[in-house]
């Protein structure tokens, strides 16, 4: 088969179109034919030999895939050849096929079109495992998402609102008119306005219950000043460093928490039950439409080089999808 390759870290243009070894299905593993990936943040840091997969995992980019079992492995049940699915990755997902542990696959939800199918897995996982699991986002809570236009922030809008909670969202101005059809109450220009004064403002002082961040190092004490009594702060993310001092002092003052996570490097076990959780609460909202794929533009996998371009540039809303056939 053929896959993306990288043969040196650096720029884009380190990502090969190469012929590759075909997968083989281990024990309670389907592959699948791809037809579609998501392109995301972690994918980019892999190709500059930032972060490398976990042990066992593909060394080929690709976090979440779409497409058509073609093989399934030993003591794999409930799926069969010739299902549509999508799925969860440790990597691989640029590539003709993949090998997937079984209980990181998903149907493809009714209403989607199988290739925005890839758009959903890591995105989904993502937020309903930090801002359900991790930040206890319920109904009446305020939520802030940063980073709202990319692919994790569109569906985190949408996820938030339909949990009943007020959704506020940083983003560029350009994005502000989607952002608010998806949901959010509140928009913020993060190169123009400050974010902590538009949310108190936004809250009557009170702040955010739950803020999911991308930044890291960057946002920490802003956001721990932005966060109401008992807040969650969830990063996700290091795009604005990973050091910074935190401020003790202001989280026993509001008595707040701050977490972060990683889906990647999880064990099997924990990905197969946030996968669970995803399909028993979060598709039923997609299939009623009520939370949507938000895709770009979707790219020939041979015009990777052209999808990190774009996702580097922040010029996206919502995901890039790379396409086989």
């Amino acid at each position: 088969m053929r896959a993306i390759t990288i043969p040196q870290p650096g720029g884009p243009d380190a990502l090969v179109w190469a012929e590759v070894p075909d997968p083989e299905p281990g024990t309670g593993e389907v592959v699948v034919d791809v037809r579609a990936a998501g392109v995301n943040r972690a994918d980019l840091l892999q190709r500059q030999g930032h972060y490398p997969p976990p042990p066992g995992a593909p060394e080929y980019p690709g976090m979440e895939c779409s497409g058509v079992i073609s093989a399934v492995g030993p003591e794999v049940t409930g799926w069969a050849v010739g299902q549509e699915v999508c799925a969860l990755l440790a990597g691989g997902g640029y590539a003709e096929r993949v090998a997937v542990p079984a209980g990181q696959l998903l149907p493809v939800p009714a209403g989607v079109d199988l290739v925005d199918a890839a758009a959903l897995p890591e995105v989904a996982c993502t937020v309903w495992s930090n801002v359900v699991g991790v930040g206890r986002l319920g109904s009446g809570d305020t939520l802030l998402v940063h980073g709202g236009g990319s692919g994790i922030g569109t569906f985190a809008v949408q996820f938030g609102a339909a949990l009943g909670a007020t959704v506020l969202a940083t983003a560029r101005a350009a994005k502000h008119p989607r952002l608010r059809d998806l949901g959010a109450a509140v928009t913020i220009d993060y190169r123009e306005q400050d974010f902590v004064e538009e949310v108190r403002r936004a809250t009557d002082g009170h702040g955010a219950d739950v803020i999911l961040d991308i930044m890291g190092a960057s946002y920490l004490g802003r956001n721990v000043t932005s966060l109401a009594t008992n807040g969650r702060l969830v990063v996700i993310g290091m795009q604005g460093g990973r050091k910074a001092e935190l401020d003790l002092g202001a989280l026993l003052t509001k008595r707040a928490s701050v977490a972060a996570t990683a889906l990647r490097s999880r064990p099997l076990a924990e990905k197969a039950e946030i996968v669970r959780g995803v399909r028993d609460e979060v598709w039923p909202l997609v299939e009623a439409g009520t939370v949507r794929p938000v895709v770009d533009r979707r790219l020939p996998m041979t015009e990777a080089a052209d999808a990190h371009r774009l996702v580097e540039s922040n010029d996206h809303f919502g995901k890039v999808l790379l396409i086989l056939g």
